[in-house]
């Protein structure tokens, strides 16, 4: 019987890839013409990819990159959309001009989404929309106040306040006629900030789609067509599409906690009190490990951002102002100053005007006080060790009384020393010890 079935196995083993391909050719045959799977290819068509990326907050540097490298991931999979869902109170104008540059140039049609509810594309929002292939909003979201300003906040003057402006506007205009978006509408969000909710951004062709959802954005977006920069037309495929999220990796998100201007300014607080430190208290190592950490990565962070080079300089200011207090006596008046001056250095040190891309009011004004107050006990510790008799050592008999014990020595902490001028004083006289040279001690007479 074992052998019957082993007989039974090794021929159906024989047989199978023959087997095999007899169905395989009946099965084909029997598929209509348009159906028949090409070689390499599956019966049914893949679904499309979509790629999905969230921006959340100021437009920096790290989102121009992250951008960068999601429109290169889309290309090598051969992505059918890019979907960046964002949320950002505007941001700055270099990283701005090179998104809007990438995706007008993109070969991988890309939708900016506004969302969720809730959110807002402001300042340099209205530009990254503008430029791209589509543009949809969740309800309750809103759009626009694209209006330039200077460094500090202040409205630019005449001259350079119009060339300004109209370089922004012919930026936004030229992204508009190429989407084929509301041009009028742009240039009032830049000329004047006007902002506008979801609905009407929709009715005044400012965006493409209202959407509630991801799913719904695909569905309206499914059949439509996008430009691309060869003016050629790709239509839209997503009845059946699959999502990959695109996240922030381990180092975008330090870099993205770094490119944050408070970060930045309380880097290079904390670094420069750290060096100080090491340096009035050589040995102690961890307060120079951390100081210098500090200032590295401060210094990068000033790398990733705008800066304005007086806030950097009344930084720097104001550390030299606390380390002169440890040596200049001022009462108080060089500590009032670092604190002055390391407070308007934080305030200039981002050069922007939106509350969003500036060091935060609370978190200088914490800083400032904590770095002030290290600095002025630090300052009042040192003038006291200064002032303070030495308690150990060589130094600590100097100015110290002893009386002569016998013709040339003194008795003094258990011990006799030879003293200098060594005949001037009879037994029992009083000195006064001014200097100290090996074992001999240089005395004069006693005012007591």
């Amino acid at each position: 019987m074992r052998h019957k079935i082993l007989l039974v196995l090794i021929g159906f083993i024989l047989l199978a890839p023959g087997l095999s391909y007899t169905l395989r050719a009946v099965a084909e045959d029997s598929l209509p013409a348009d159906s028949v799977t090409a070689p390499g290819q599956d019966s049914e068509s893949e679904p499309s990819i979509v790629y999905v990326m969230t921006v959340d907050g100021a437009i920096g540097i790290v989102t121009e990159d992250r951008i960068r490298e999601a429109i290169a991931l889309c290309v090598e999979n051969d992505a059918e959309l890019l979907v960046i869902e964002m949320d950002t109170p505007g941001g700055f104008m270099d990283a701005t001009q090179g998104i809007t540059k990438m995706l007008l140039g993109s070969e991988i049609p890309i939708c900016t989404f506004i969302y969720p509810s809730g959110s807002r594309a402001g300042s340099a929002g209205v530009y990254i929309t503008y430029a791209s292939h589509f543009a949809a909003m969740a309800p309750s979201t809103n759009i626009g106040a694209a209006h330039p300003v200077g460094g500090q906040g202040q409205q630019i003057d005449s001259v350079m306040n119009e060339k300004v402006t109209n370089d922004a506007v012919a930026q936004i205009k030229a992204a508009a006629d190429r989407r084929g978006r509301n041009a009028e509408w742009a240039e009032r969000a830049v000329r004047e900030s006007v902002s506008i909710t979801d609905r009407e951004a929709l009715e005044m062709n400012v965006i493409d789609i209202r959407a509630k959802s991801l799913s719904d954005l695909m569905k309206q977006l499914d059949g439509r067509s996008a430009k691309m920069p060869d003016d050629s037309e790709k239509i839209m495929k997503l009845d059946d599409y699959t999502v990959r999220t695109i996240d922030m990796s381990f180092k975008d998100q330090i870099l993205s906690i770094l490119s944050s201007p408070t970060v930045a300014f309380a880097l290079l607080s904390i670094g420069g009190l750290g060096v100080i430190l090491e340096l009035y208290n050589p040995g102690a190592i961890l307060p120079g490990v951390v100081g210098g950490i500090s200032l590295l990565l401060g210094a990068y962070s000033l790398n990733l951002l705008p800066i304005n080079y007086a806030g950097v300089l009344l930084i720097f200011l104001a550390l030299i102002m606390f380390i002169a207090e440890i040596k200049v006596p001022s009462a108080g008046l060089l500590t009032v100053g670092g604190i002055i001056s390391l407070f308007f250095g934080g305030l200039l040190l981002v050069d922007s005007v939106d509350p969003a891309m500036q060091v935060s009011k609370t978190a200088l004004i914490t800083i400032v006080v904590l770095i002030g107050l290290s600095f002025a006990l630090i300052a009042r510790l040192v003038v006291r060790a200064q002032k303070n008799r030495p308690f150990s050592g060589d130094s600590a008999l100097v100015g110290r009384t002893a009386a002569v014990r016998k013709p040339g020595f003194v008795y003094i902490e258990g011990a006799l020393w030879r003293i200098d001028p060594p005949d001037q004083f009879q037994t029992g006289e009083k000195v006064e010890i001014v200097a100290v040279d090996g074992l001999t001690l240089k005395v004069k007479k006693s005012d007591t």
